[in-house]
């Protein structure tokens, strides 16, 4: 369907030079794709996107005469417009459509004179409407498979036949979820469209991790973060994705909990979008508890997970791996459900603990971990996110987030070792400062030049056997919490 409207429409002046541009030197030029559907949404269009006739070389011509710069460095159409800071407005050629073997990328790229052939080749109806201005609030709008309808009604379905849609691109199947998850789960998937998704899904697979990775960050980014991992699962994709999540599917827990273990990571994630946390802890609270299943020994209200974070990290790590993601988003991510269950009670509980807490999960993690705490608890379907046992240790964090929890932080260094006691940098300087090291966790009190220039002259009156059991047990001491099940991290204490 082809009508003029009389519509206002929010396009910014540079948008409307290039579709003026091109058009006074004959050619067709529309907007379209996803910034169109934000057009008809009241949404300001984070992007924007011109279809045209004119091939590349055409469209450059056009903007090198009135001397905007233009890049083009792909074999699909898209000339990218430079302006003053750095916006690009993309720019692409009709095309047509065409066959897809690896099931991404068209075998041939096949420029049409048409905008109603590009439109045919587009994924979803409500990204398949033209618009082109014609005067001032008067529009063309090119809307041939009832998209402004499928809008009004909430609805998502493919151009044409799903089966074909999808098997040109299988992440479209994991696009339709996304865009049912991001424009509000008051959406529905039409229902041929949901049917050829679950009958192809194990399809998936097949598709670029890097590609999957971020369809599912921007999932986890939306504000119905929960919705959208459910909707994976109900659709048969979720196994293709993230399958470490399904293990928990009606695996039960015990009294500290009212969901099974799927249940629980989901209603983590909803806690921690609902708070607008960041992307670490959302993804964390997600993946907190994949480890449970594993670990599980015992039935009903007695059953125990222990060591479930140590086993979910694990898995998490090769998952995230497996998604492609970075090494400092793994990182973060790993390193919070690594540390996520800790056991603090104000009256048991001293500095000395919280120090090593703080020095096993780095500092710079001790927000970020108090917060997927809190998101664990409200999964967990505890009344409070955070009660006073919880605020009591973010106050006893910052006491002591300025004692020294590694050697790096001692008053000495290697350096001052070597000055003072006039030797060769070697084993004895290691040695030294992690018996300085366990000392100053005992009592931060220590942690002073004239202290440990006085403990390093007795230091360096022991022979090597007496350095090297005085070294060994330094360093069991400060590796407690990574090499013994204390306070901190057993399973049956639980913030209450």
């Amino acid at each position: 369907m082809t009508e003029t409207k009389k519509i206002k429409f929010n396009i910014p002046k540079n948008v409307l030079l290039c579709i003026n541009s091109l058009k006074q030197k004959g050619f067709e030029a529309y907007i379209v794709g996803g910034c169109t559907r934000d057009l008809f949404m009241d949404k300001t269009p984070a992007d924007w996107d011109i279809t045209t006739n004119a091939i590349p070389e055409q469209i450059q011509a056009v903007f090198e005469e009135l001397n905007i710069k233009t890049f083009y460095e792909n074999s699909f159409g898209t000339v990218g417009i430079i302006f003053p800071k750095n916006e690009i407005i993309e720019i692409t050629t009709y095309r047509s459509e065409s066959t897809y073997s690896d099931s991404r990328h068209p075998d041939k790229v096949n420029w049409s004179k048409h905008i109603e052939e590009d439109l045919n080749r587009r994924d979803f109806t409500i990204n398949a409407i033209a618009i082109t201005p014609v005067s001032k609030n008067d529009y063309q709008i090119i809307d041939l498979f009832s998209g402004q309808k499928d809008l009004k009604n909430k609805i998502i379905k493919t151009v044409g036949s799903p089966e074909q849609r999808f098997s040109e691109d299988y992440l479209r199947m994991m696009r339709a979820i996304r865009f049912q998850t991001t424009l509000g789960n008051d959406w529905k998937i039409e229902k041929q469209t949901e049917k050829a998704i679950i009958k192809y899904s194990y399809l998936l697979e097949k598709s670029a991790k890097e590609r999957i990775r971020d369809e599912l960050i921007k999932i986890i980014n939306s504000n119905n973060a929960g919705f959208g991992i459910e909707a994976l699962r109900k659709t048969k994709l979720l196994q293709y994705i993230l399958p470490e999540l399904e293990l928990g599917i009606n695996v039960k827990q015990n009294k500290h909990h009212i969901y099974d273990c799927y249940k629980h990571n989901l209603e983590c994630l909803n806690y921690a979008t609902k708070k607008d946390f960041n992307f670490h802890i959302k993804m964390a609270a997600l993946l907190h508890d994949i480890g449970k299943p594993a670990t599980k020994k015992g039935f009903g209200e007695n059953a125990t997970f222990y060591n479930h974070e140590i086993v979910g990290a694990k898995m998490a790590e090769k998952a995230l791996n497996r998604l492609k993601f970075s090494k400092k988003d793994i990182d973060k991510i790993v390193n919070l459900i690594r540390y996520h269950l800790f056991y603090y009670n104000v009256e048991e509980v001293g500095e000395s603990s919280v120090r090593r807490l703080i020095k096993n999960a780095g500092i710079e993690n001790m927000n970020d971990l108090l917060k997927l705490r809190m998101a664990d608890r409200i999964g967990s379907g505890c009344p409070k996110a955070e009660p006073y046992k919880l605020r009591h240790l973010k106050y006893m964090i910052e006491k002591v987030s300025k004692d020294p929890i590694s050697v790096k932080m001692l008053k000495i260094n290697g350096n001052d070792i070597v000055k003072q006691l006039n030797i060769k940098p070697g084993k004895k300087i290691g040695q030294y400062l992690d018996i300085m090291l366990e000392q100053v966790l005992k009592n931060p009190k220590n942690n002073t030049k004239k202290y440990l220039s006085s403990m390093l002259k007795e230091l360096n009156l022991l022979n090597d056997k007496e350095l090297d059991l005085l070294t060994k047990k330094a360093r069991i001491e400060i590796k407690k919490v990574e090499t013994k099940k204390d306070k901190m991290t057993k399973e049956k204490y639980w913030i209450t």
